[in-house]
């Protein structure tokens, strides 16, 4: 986080949300195939530096069926079983 705040939430294993609230010199690791989502606190501004691995660089996939079968989702789902 390069500035500003915020609520950074991703889905736990039991499948409900942990919210984080970040700010700026805040570093967060997600792994691929993780549900996410940010929003902005009452300060309504953050900048942001988002670097990922591998091509397409980055793709959006809402959560559904097609989310599921998204070869990323699926290794993230077989790393968390095996936890």
């Amino acid at each position: 986080m390069l500035a500003g705040s915020g609520y950074f939430d991703i889905r736990s294993k039991e499948d409900t949300w942990v919210r984080m609230w970040t700010k700026a010199g805040d570093l967060i690791i997600l792994p691929a195939g993780s549900y996410h989502r940010f929003t902005l606190d009452e300060g309504n501004y953050v900048k942001a530096l988002r670097l990922f691995v591998g091509e397409p660089v980055w793709t959006p996939i809402n959560r559904g069926p097609e989310a599921d079968e998204h070869p990323s989702r699926t290794q993230y789902l077989q790393a968390v079983a095996a936890t």
